[in-house]
């Protein structure tokens, strides 16, 4: 999955994507071709 600052552009890349928001995170899912998940937000630090 990856994480990116806008989902806009990677969101315009398949027209399977959905935008759905998951404990006050915005995510791209894609039940057809998975390769396209992406969360929206920083990465954390370990």
């Amino acid at each position: 999955m990856k994480i990116v600052n806008s989902l806009k552009a990677a969101f315009k890349r398949d027209k399977n994507n959905k935008i759905v928001k998951r404990k006050g995170r915005v995510f791209i899912i894609n039940k057809v071709n998975p390769r396209y998940k992406a969360r929206q937000g920083k990465p954390t630090k370990k």
